[in-house]
């Protein structure tokens, strides 16, 4: 599987940005799909995943309220919408698959999302 990750960019604090990952490649195996993000002298930390199939989503905490995970299967793309972005929130951001819960084989290549105050 093939993950191309997109959509980052710089906003102000209180803006929104949309990103996407593409998959491509054997998908027929990918259980969900994570977002996860490092931030420059920290350690990558998880952000939100879905359930491909059933669509089931989780959030850390951090982000609850304010991000929203979808995926469109059709298009075998998923999205992180990110609203109400603080400066905190600036990282790179991954996306990342694999076959089972909390197995993530496959990495996208990260895209940059910086916010400023």
């Amino acid at each position: 599987v093939q993950l191309q990750a997109s959509g980052g960019g710089l906003v102000q604090a209180g803006g929104s940005l949309r990103l996407s990952c593409a998959a491509s490649g054997r998908t027929s195996n990918v259980y969900s799909v994570g977002w996860f993000r490092q931030a420059p002298g920290k350690e990558r930390e998880f952000v939100a995943s879905i359930r491909w199939n059933i669509g089931t989503t989780y959030y850390a905490d951090s982000v609850k309220g304010r991000f929203t995970v979808s995926r469109d299967n059709a298009k075998k793309t998923a999205y992180l919408q990110m609203n109400e972005l603080r400066t905190e929130d600036t990282a790179v951001y991954y996306c990342a698959t694999g076959p089972a819960a909390r197995e993530y084989a496959f990495w996208g290549q990260g895209t940059q999302v910086t916010v400023s105050s």
